[in-house]
């Protein structure tokens, strides 16, 4: 060992030291950052958050305006759709159509709303008599029947027009079935026209209604049902049933029915071959219909037209909903009758 390595020991150790890594210097204290850099940070974070809110809005700026631009353009298309049918429909009015078969169309069940109600019905008759250039009416059927008193009234209507109009004939088509309220509005036509598969007939009245107190008592219900008047709960679904008020429901049916089979006496006349079934509610084939009388032959609209008529070419007269109101059926203001009518819905005679 040398002088210098003995004489100098603290030399070793920091020459060692220096020939290592130097490490690295202790982390400053959070109270030796500078407060320009606190507020940058800051001010970053804040600025994030703005960037953020003013994105949002812009977002919510144009779905409005999009909206916006959708709804001005619906309006546009319903103001432009209703000039166009209130142009068509005053053309077709004012503008001769040449001679013609009129059409009038029931379909679908005859009740107080709808298609089949007397007040959509009756005015197409009407125009269709009152047209100058028709020169015959068909009345086309399809329908399983329903309301006694709709299907009576358009009955009553279709008299009253023969009488006014007794040069202009009109005929009763039927496609695929005319029963009973169907077939009460068809025996006021001159003569009925089917098809051999088609369903004629069901001369009959029916009330149908359910009963529910058995399930009441098995659930614990109690009905409670204050009326003034002891037939006040005439028919009520939930209280047990009255020997006195079926009897009295029975003999209304009763009356109907016999109402209906003059009806059908009086329109089919001595082409009906009745039977002890012919007013039992049964239902025939158009093929067997024709055998009972029921009906007067076979034929379609464009045949009876063409064949019968003499007038080929066919105008509908149906009224069916216009614009303003299926638009606001749509958006749902009919709510409120439809809700009435379903509180106050109670078992009616139905010719079905």
């Amino acid at each position: 060992m040398s002088n210098n390595e003995s004489d100098n020991p603290q030399d070793r150790p920091s020459q060692s030291s220096s020939s290592s890594p130097a490490s690295p210097p202790p982390a400053a204290p959070s109270s030796s950052i500078p407060a320009s850099v606190r507020e940058d940070k800051k001010s970053g974070w804040e600025r994030d958050v703005l960037e953020k809110l003013a994105l949002f809005a812009v977002k919510e700026q144009r779905a409005r305006r999009r909206w916006g631009i959708f709804f001005r353009i619906a309006i546009l298309v319903v103001i432009v759709l209703g000039g166009w049918m209130a142009f068509t429909y005053n053309k077709i009015e004012s503008e001769p159509l040449g001679t013609h078969t009129a059409l009038v169309e029931i379909r679908g069940t005859i009740e107080s709303e709808g298609q089949g109600s007397a007040g959509v019905v009756i005015p197409a008759l009407d125009k269709a008599f009152a047209a100058s250039d028709s020169v015959g009416v068909i009345l086309k059927i399809n329908s399983p029947g329903g309301s006694p008193v709709q299907a009576g009234m358009i009955n009553d209507e279709i008299t009253r027009l023969r009488k006014a109009y007794p040069k202009k004939p009109i005929y009763v088509v039927v496609e695929e079935m005319c029963a009973s309220g169907g077939y009460y509005i068809a025996v006021a036509a001159d003569k009925i026209y089917v098809n051999k598969a088609s369903l004629i007939g069901s001369v009959g009245v029916l009330m149908d209604g359910f009963g529910f107190t058995g399930l009441m008592d098995k659930l614990g219900v109690e009905r409670r049902l204050l009326t003034a008047g002891e037939n006040k709960s005439f028919l009520d679904p939930f209280s047990p049933q009255s020997p006195k008020q079926r009897e009295y429901a029975q003999s209304m049916l009763q009356e109907i029915h016999q109402q209906f089979i003059e009806v059908v006496r009086q329109g089919r006349g001595t082409r009906l071959k009745e039977t002890p079934d012919t007013f039992s509610g049964l239902v025939w084939t158009g093929s067997k219909a024709v055998e009972l009388g029921l009906a007067d032959g076979y034929g379609t609209v464009d045949s009876v037209a063409r064949d019968v008529i003499k007038a080929e070419d066919v105008v509908d007269y149906t009224q069916t909903e216009n614009l303003s109101e299926r638009v606001l059926k749509k958006f749902g203001v009919a709510f409120g009758a439809g809700f009435a009518k379903t509180l106050m819905s109670a078992p009616l005679s139905q010719l079905r």
